[in-house]
């Protein structure tokens, strides 16, 4: 048994220095591993229908689409999560163009987490500019909604702007309130680039 043993640590010994000694072998000498060892990275698959991906990104924005059925366009929005200052996510921004001839020519749907008071309702300010506010429109379980419709001066407002600021106001603290910061970088090519939804 003791002999057997003593063959086993010798045999490891011997493995062991071969493998240190091949780590001093040249690159040149050391053989490529076969092809079946290789990781196999996959290939990119296209999305689903009724699938969202991100078709692309704009500054601070991204252009999320749902894939449509075969045959039909694909929606898209621009998409930006606002987080509070310690960097948690807390709302969500999606903006879409909309026909024309209505006085609204966007649409924006923000998410702002349920604890929100909501008649206070939402306030957007631009660049330092006036102060806007919008009514909540339905609660479920992902958050509570403002639906907002933007004429083409506010629209204008948003691609010269750098930022905007949106208010909240906590139901558990209806004296204080959260200010939120929506970054316009990259607003204007993602906004031009967006296609109108029917």
């Amino acid at each position: 048994m003791r002999k057997m043993m003593t063959a086993v640590a010798m045999a490891s010994l011997l493995a062991f220095g071969t493998q240190a000694f091949a780590q001093d072998e040249s690159p040149e000498d050391t053989p490529t591993p076969p092809a079946e060892d290789v990781l196999d990275l996959g290939t990119t698959q296209e999305p689903q229908a009724g699938q969202i991906y991100v078709a692309e990104n704009s500054g601070d924005w991204e252009k999320r689409c749902i894939r449509a059925p075969e045959g039909q366009e694909d929606r898209c929005n621009l998409y930006q999560l606002l987080s509070n200052a310690d960097g948690q996510p807390v709302a969500e921004f999606n903006l879409f163009r909309l026909p024309e001839g209505g006085q609204a020519v966007a649409g924006a749907n923000v998410v702002v987490p349920l604890e929100t008071l909501l008649t206070q309702q939402l306030t957007i300010v631009v660049n330092g500019g006036e102060a806007r506010r919008y009514p909540f429109a339905f609660c479920n379980e992902a958050g509570c909604v403002a639906r907002l419709g933007l004429t083409q001066q506010e629209v204008d407002e948003f691609k010269r702007g750098a930022n905007a600021t949106l208010r909240l106001v906590p139901v558990a603290a209806p004296d204080e309130e959260f200010m939120l910061t929506l970054s316009l970088a990259g607003f204007t090519a993602g906004y031009d680039g967006l296609e109108i939804v029917d």
